[in-house]
């Protein structure tokens, strides 16, 4: 099952500079774990040393929020995962 994943732009220098990148997987999870695999540096920029998703960052899946419970959300063939990072600043 073919998920494509849109990389935030703050996040392309750690998937060599790709902007989408297709893995397999049936859920949210799967597919970022198999992400991780490829690109071992996003792991420190999505998740916490707990394993837990940092809480800036935002996953919709065919352009609707996947939360609450991102990580579980089944997915399908074709779908497609945009990662946000919510930025603050003043």
């Amino acid at each position: 099952m073919s998920i494509k994943i849109h990389i935030h732009k703050t996040h392309r220098q750690h998937t060599n500079e790709f902007e989408v990148v297709e893995v397999e997987g049936d859920t949210v999870g799967k597919c970022l774990d198999r992400l991780i695999r490829q690109f071992p540096a996003m792991k420190e920029v999505l998740f916490d040393r707990n394993g837990k998703l940092l809480n800036v960052i935002e996953i919709y899946i065919n352009m609707k929020s996947a939360f609450p419970d991102e990580l579980a959300k089944p997915l399908k063939d074709g779908d497609e995962i945009h990662l946000t990072v919510m930025l603050a600043g003043g």
